[in-house]
């Protein structure tokens, strides 16, 4: 019970750091890179897509907290397959956002491709962030005879791993400094399926992470601890996009998105 405490205490604090912080120089601290999906691009529904300044995520307010240059590569949609080759499967990526929408940073061709590049040119990068893998298991649900329930999603971890792998060693290749991989929220506490299969995909990718010395941004505990006060409901505790026709979006609001950089900052 203290150790919950003192936990829920320190991302309080850091979550307060992050909203009186003043603002720094965005050149004066190196480079950050930031990979992923559509939670690492900061989407939203319903936002002027046709300006990537209108989406705003965790990755921008760190970066503003802390002085650093900032460079999202991230793309809604994105698999850990697809940010590793262009034809690979994405859940809206590729085939989809890239075809119509800018991204935050343009470049041709895959992502894992304009990150190595950009390591390569920008030697004064101090952080590099991903989150990924949460498109491969809707996709899973998706395509699978059994919804992703069974042997399917087993399946799909493993290739997640291995798929993280591969990007994570692309990354060291050019780069040996802070790695963080930013965690997955569950959309429901009190749904006990729905939370094992966030788990369940979170420690695949913390193992690997691991495995490549990154560190991990607990996004399923800042988020447990910021929906406490309503019984575990995320929706209801403001933390994720409210929808006009009621209820939530599985993208994070801009209180989710402070709640994960809290957990960036905690985990650096």
């Amino acid at each position: 019970m203290l150790r919950r405490f003192l936990v829920l205490a320190a991302v309080v604090i850091a979550a307060s750091s992050l909203l009186t912080a003043p603002a720094q120089a965005t050149s004066r601290h190196g480079g950050y890179l930031a990979l992923g999906d559509s939670v690492a691009f900061g989407y939203r529904p319903n936002a002027d897509y046709s300006n990537a300044a209108a989406f705003s995520g965790y990755a921008e307010k760190y970066a503003a907290l802390r002085g650093l240059r900032l460079a999202n590569a991230s793309c809604p949609g994105e698999t850990t397959g697809s940010l590793l080759v262009v034809t690979a499967p994405s859940n809206g990526c590729e085939n989809g956002y890239r075809l119509a929408y800018p991204l935050h940073v343009s470049y041709s061709g895959a992502q894992i491709d304009y990150a190595v590049q950009y390591l390569r040119s920008h030697r004064d990068t101090r952080l590099v962030t991903l989150t990924i893998g949460a498109n491969d298991m809707f996709r899973c649900q998706d395509t699978t005879p059994d919804h992703c329930t069974g042997a399917s999603f087993t399946a799909a971890l493993n290739q997640v791993s291995r798929n993280l792998a591969s990007i994570l060693s692309a990354v060291r290749t050019q780069y040996r400094g802070d790695v963080v991989l930013v965690s997955y929220y569950s959309l429901d506490y009190r749904d006990p399926t729905q939370v094992a299969q966030v788990k369940a995909l979170d420690a695949a990718l913390t193992q690997v992470t691991r495995r490549y010395h990154g560190k991990i941004a607990d996004g399923f505990t800042a988020f447990l601890l910021a929906s406490l006060r309503t019984g575990g409901d995320p929706c209801a505790a403001g933390l994720l996009v409210k929808l006009p026709t009621g209820g939530c979006d599985v993208h994070p609001s801009a209180a989710g998105h402070r709640a994960l950089a809290a957990a960036l900052a905690f985990a650096r």
